[in-house]
């Protein structure tokens, strides 16, 4: 396993894809100060990348700024055409792209590849969304006058991106706001910055313009304090812990900001006795261990009906056993590496607790053979609401499940949480299916189904898991501003 990631990024098919310099105005920027970017799985050293300053945050604003003058009055077909060419390119490289992410990231390979034809979707979205920003006429209640509402762009932007989604969340953001006629400045999370100067590189070739976007690199904290500080920033959009969510949120309302927030999740996923067992098991697995768990849509809370409960443990157990750990770029693993010690650590942590509070560990439990920031799959039955793991996102590879009665009961308990980004349903009564998804208190509802995103849909959580919404187009409103015009006087 040592060496497999360098290794790797030396066989891309353009080397040209690692980039150790931020882009700033269209210019390729080194610094004095670095930030190392290594190998989740190894500890290895991948690349030593510009840390930028805050004056670099200054500058990379002004820039916008003079960007947007010119990209606001461009046709939405033109901004489309960049748009279009910067997917093709991603789709052309998609290897060398997935590759980069896997060795900086950690997921499988096969889950980047998914990532990066899943993010250069919202790109092509976008662009063909950008053409239906329309506005409205409204009848006049005044005589002689003629009333109409706009939708203009707002101006600079800002993304303040995670490590888990290391490409998905900046194209996300990023086509909605350039099919606005807004331009954006990039602030990447720390440990995945290669991904998103890589994405720059294809911008940059596509034909965006300098300044339209950049990718700002660096320590997150001082660097998103300054962005959020320059009353030109007209509005950002965060995906992160709600913890960080709300400091952000803080730190932006001096001046105002429009926010766009994709916080933590804490998912239920809630399994009815009227359901085929065998799918439920396949489809809980894959709700629970995408990305390796680091996802905040995976199944946190997995509430089975007690008819069927040991079954289902059991199932879901060998099911879960079955799952390959190792290192992202070994063709067959299922699990790789958490990018961070402390997601592993906080793993172990619930782990620890749950057991020690009558949880009982069906597999999994112990360190993996691996070391570092491996997972050992975990299953816990008989978990209790009052058990940590029951009460916070866990974020790895460790699933809790949980027995319930009937309908009432479980409403209750899939509601009792400050989160509320995405819940799973799997009963195969259309009744019941129509009164939970009224009832339970989420952005997203998926019935029977562990897939449910993607570029039409409008991605977002209620209550303490964010506001605002990302894709579809409700995404592109984000990134617009109503204007109100009244024109008097207009009687013949």
């Amino acid at each position: 396993m040592k060496g497999i990631a360098v290794a790797a990024l030396k066989k891309l098919s353009r080397p040209d894809l690692i980039e150790d310099r931020a882009f700033l105005d269209g210019v390729w920027t080194s610094r004095r100060d670095v930030i190392g970017v290594t190998d989740p799985a190894t500890g290895e050293h991948l690349a030593d990348v510009a840390a930028c300053s805050p004056a670099d945050a200054d500058d990379a604003v002004a820039a916008a700024r003079r960007a947007f003058v010119d990209w606001r009055d461009r046709l939405p077909a033109e901004r489309g055409v960049i748009l279009r060419h910067w997917a093709k390119l991603m789709r052309e490289n998609a290897r060398d792209l997935a590759t980069i992410m896997t060795a900086e990231q950690g997921k499988p390979l096969a889950e980047a590849l998914g990532e990066i034809s899943y993010g250069a979707s919202f790109l092509d979205w976008f662009a063909a969304e950008g053409e239906r920003a329309y506005g409205e006429t409204i009848p006049s209640h005044l005589p002689g006058s003629r009333l109409s509402v706009q939708m203009q762009p707002l101006g600079v932007t800002v993304a303040i991106t995670p490590w888990n989604f290391p490409t998905a969340m900046i194209t996300r953001k990023a086509g909605a706001a350039l099919a606005a006629g807004c331009t954006m400045i990039v602030k990447p999370a720390p440990e995945t910055p290669l991904s998103a100067l890589a994405l720059a590189k294809l911008a940059e070739e596509a034909g965006m313009p300098p300044g339209v976007f950049q990718v700002l690199t660096g320590e997150a904290a001082p660097l998103a304090r300054r962005l959020l500080e320059n009353t030109e920033v007209r509005a950002f959009s965060f995906t992160g812990s709600t913890e960080v969510g709300r400091i952000l949120l803080t730190q932006s309302a001096a001046t105002v900001k429009k926010a766009s927030l994709e916080l933590g999740g804490h998912a239920p996923f809630i399994l009815f006795d009227d359901v085929d067992l065998a799918k439920s098991v396949k489809d809980c697995i894959a709700a629970k261990f995408a990305t390796s768990g680091q996802d905040c849509l995976a199944a946190n809370r997995i509430y089975v009906q007690r008819r069927v409960y040991d079954r289902f443990v059991d199932q879901f157990a060998r099911a879960t056993a079955e799952l390959r750990v190792g290192h992202g770029l070994e063709p067959g693993t299922d699990i790789g590496p958490m990018t961070r010690a402390s997601v592993a650590e906080k793993c172990r942590q619930q782990v620890a607790q749950a057991v020690s509070a009558g949880a009982r560990l069906v597999c999994g439990g112990q360190d993996s053979p691996l070391g570092g920031n491996f997972v050992t799959p975990t299953v816990l039955a008989d978990v209790t609401d009052d058990m940590l793991i029951a009460q916070e996102e866990t974020f790895g590879p460790v699933a809790a499940i949980l027995p319930f009665d009937d309908e009432a009961e479980v409403l209750a308990r899939a509601n009792a949480t400050e989160m509320g980004l995405a819940a799973y349903l799997y009963t195969n009564d259309l009744g019941r299916a129509m009164r939970l998804t009224e009832r339970l208190e989420y952005g997203m509802v998926a019935v029977n189904t562990p897939k449910f995103t993607g570029a039409p849909i409008p991605f977002g959580g209620w209550k303490q898991s964010g506001l605002g919404r990302e894709g579809s187009r409700h995404g592109l409103l984000e990134y617009l501003e109503a204007k109100y015009v009244c024109f008097g006087n207009l009687a013949a």
